[in-house]
Formats: structure tokens, C-alpha cells, sequence
């Protein structure tokens, strides 16, 4: 007679029941999905984006000016309406602009032109 020798069942891994597993390929769409949401995030963060005010107003017709190094809100004012109180127009520049501290060098702000 033969002898015959009965080897165990193979024990398959299953996953748990309601266990999440991807392939390869999830990962990556996981991940490039990730990126993508980071992405939009920092570019929206990075691109100054405008903000509002409840105010209603009138359109006032701006020029963007470039701050360069030793510039002061009080010296862009008089550059911009030389001959005037430069006041007014700082307390114009700082409201469009949002400012509440000081001008960084290479910030690009907003200068109401004329009265």
C-alpha cells in the first residue's frame, strides 16, 4: 500500500471585515489626491488673495505701487498727491491695503489716484 500524507488547508490571510486595503495603485491615487489638496492650499495661502469688507463704496481707481527700501506711507503719499496733506491719503492707503504695521520691503500696495 501507499501511504498518503494529508497536508493542512492553506491558511489564507484575509483582511478583517470592513479592514481598508489598497493596492498599489490606491496608494498613489491616495497620495497624488493628497498633493493636490496641498497644492490648492498653499498656492491659494501664497497668492495674496483679496479681502473685504462688508462697506459698500465706490470704485476708487487705484495705481499698485512698489515699496522700496526707506519708503514710509507718509513719503509715498506725498509722492503720489504732491502739494496735499498727505494724511488723508495714508489713512486711505492704509484701509485699501489692510496695513496696521509696518511696510515690508517688495510689498506691492494700492494708491488711490486723485481726490
Amino acid at each position: 500500500m501507499s501511504s498518503m500524507t494529508i497536508a493542512p488547508p492553506n491558511r489564507l490571510r484575509h483582511p478583517r471585515p470592513g479592514a481598508l486595503r489598497l493596492t498599489r495603485r490606491g496608494r498613489l491615487v491616495v497620495f497624488l489626491v493628497f498633493l493636490l489638496a496641498a497644492t490648492a492650499v498653499l498656492v491659494f495661502a501664497l497668492s495674496g488673495a483679496a479681502t473685504g469688507t462688508a462697506d459698500r463704496g465706490a470704485p476708487v481707481p487705484v495705481k499698485v505701487v512698489q515699496v522700496e527700501a526707506g519708503d514710509t506711507l507718509w513719503s509715498i503719499a506725498t509722492r503720489a498727491a504732491p502739494g496735499q496733506d498727505p494724511r488723508d491719503l495714508i489713512d486711505e492707503i492704509q484701509r485699501l491695503n489692510g496695513l496696521e504695521g509696518s511696510l515690508p520691503v517688495g510689498t506691492q500696495i494700492a494708491v488711490p489716484l486723485g481726490p
